[in-house]
């Protein structure tokens, strides 16, 4: 799920001074109501010898971003960001190993300390030991398809076991087997066909698992990636939804697919995105929920806000003030799309908790005074008042959950400190225990995050340093409830 920042900014740089001090990865982190957001930055040079940069946002899924300039003058760094109408200023330290300064996005500024972590400048190398590699024992096909009306086109791969011991693909037959279907939905960022999140490829691990075990996999890369066309920058949640639907129809049309045993499985937003087209389309007689939400999503903000606050080891009393912080923000969004009214309203609500709050609390979150609320308020707003983000906020995936009547396995990891457990598979349980689904089981996994991972931090910045892409334990627990309940 999106975070407090929905969209990081994208920075590329150019260095054109002081090179060999710069060349390196650099990391930092961004406090924004009591959360630390960490921010990496990879500097290197290319085969021609020119500096060159990539961006990570960890919390944001966001990994080895291209980036554009940055003036090096004497020991002033200032990185532009015209994506975002924004900068970062900073200053380089005398030994070199520490840039201090602020960044400036939407009117709104933070400090940001970065400091350099090695002189390689590239992206930690991290060994995947569950990706698959080729050759592999099923059959893997790149596709490509139009949505209805043939204004998108998607990429996508599709897996399903071998028909003969020889490898003949199975289309040769006059009669094909048919297997039973799943299509994978990514979360929220854009993602590739595989999720891919620093190095890791959850989603070709999933399909790996399950093609093995009898079905047939179809995964698809976002609008914008991959072989996918479409802009996702201003594509909301029903919009992808619409382009889940497009797979449905695609695969509908493949010979191989058994059209009574077709289902999703849909990961964090996906798993909000599954429930609503099983809704809506009867031939869907399955879901599985990897960490969807099941409480309406202006409270599973708040919480994740505080969880991830938690993670980074604030004191009580900031946790509890950085939801109820998120609650006033996000709750006055949707009143108006006066954007100037709704910085006023939030301004208000904010000025009058600022009384009442702890002043050491007010001044940790960033609302010591007047301007820094003005500044900060104006900040959010640039990131959580995007077309995406308001749908989002309004989104109730309850309403949906109660409409099914299809098979459900939710599953959510303890320690994940994105979509919280607990609340989010009570949710999820209390809807379907109303709904008509005819199965539903509704399962913690003990000791895994958000991805699925087997965690020792547990929050966010740790994603990209462990090795494990999806637990073996949640395959197993998948896998077996769908041969059960499917095949």
């Amino acid at each position: 799920m999106k975070k407090i920042i929905s969209a990081l900014p994208v920075i590329v740089i150019t260095l054109v001074s002081q090179a060999q001090n710069i060349v390196a990865n650099w990391e930092g982190n961004i406090t924004l109501q009591g959360n630390q957001i960490p921010i990496v930055f990879h500097i290197s040079k290319d085969s021609s010898n020119k500096l060159v940069a990539s961006f990570d946002s960890p919390s944001q899924h966001a990994f080895n971003l291209p980036c554009n300039e940055v003036i090096l003058k004497e020991d002033s760094v200032i990185l532009m960001m015209a994506v975002l109408k924004g900068k970062y200023e900073g200053l380089l330290s005398a030994d070199k190993k520490q840039i201090s300064g602020t960044w400036y996005q939407g009117g709104g500024s933070l400090p940001l300390t970065v400091n350099k972590t090695s002189e390689t400048g590239t992206v930690k190398e991290l060994k995947s030991p569950q990706t698959p590699k080729p050759p592999y024992p099923y059959l893997s096909e790149d596709v490509e398809y139009f949505n209805a009306d043939k204004t998108i086109q998607y990429g996508a791969t599709i897996t399903y076991p071998k028909s003969n011991t020889d490898g003949t693909a199975i289309i040769s037959y006059a009669k094909p087997p048919v297997y039973p279907a799943v299509i994978l939905i990514t979360g929220s960022g854009q993602q590739d066909r595989d999720e891919t999140i620093l190095g890791h490829k959850p989603f070709a691990v999933i399909a790996d698992y399950l093609t093995k075990k009898g079905f047939l996999v179809l995964r698809i890369d976002d609008r914008g990636i991959g072989k996918t066309t479409g802009n996702f920058a201003t594509s909301t949640t029903a919009d992808f939804e619409k382009d889940v639907e497009a797979g449905l129809d695609f695969l509908e049309k493949q010979p191989q697919v058994n059209k009574q045993k077709i289902g999703l499985i849909g990961h964090s937003e996906g798993g909000m995105i599954a429930p609503v087209v099983a809704s809506k389309r009867s031939e869907i007689k399955f879901i599985v929920l990897l960490a969807g939400p099941g409480i309406p999503t202006v409270d599973l903000m708040a919480e994740q806000t505080e969880a991830i606050s938690k993670s980074y080891g604030a004191p009580p009393a900031t946790v509890k003030a950085s939801g109820d912080l998120y609650r006033i923000v996000a709750k006055e969004i949707n009143k108006t799309a006066d954007k100037e009214l709704v910085q006023k309203n939030i301004r208000i609500k904010i000025n009058e908790w600022a009384k009442t709050a702890d002043t050491s609390i007010v001044r940790a979150l960033g609302f010591a005074d007047t301007a820094i609320i003005n500044k900060n308020i104006a900040s959010q707003l640039e990131a959580i008042s995007s077309p995406w983000f308001k749908y989002f906020l309004a989104f109730n995936p309850q309403v949906y959950l109660q409409k099914l009547n299809c098979k459900v396995l939710a599953l959510n990891g303890s320690k994940d400190v994105q979509v919280i457990s607990k609340t989010n598979l009570a949710g999820i349980k209390l809807s379907l225990q109303k709904s008509k689904s005819p199965k539903f089981d509704v399962i913690e996994i003990p000791g895994l995050n958000h991805l699925f991972q087997t965690c020792i931090k547990c929050n966010p910045a740790e994603y990209g340093d462990l090795e494990e892409s999806f637990s073996p334990k949640a395959l197993e627990i998948m896998g077996n409830w769908l041969q059960k309940n499917v095949n």
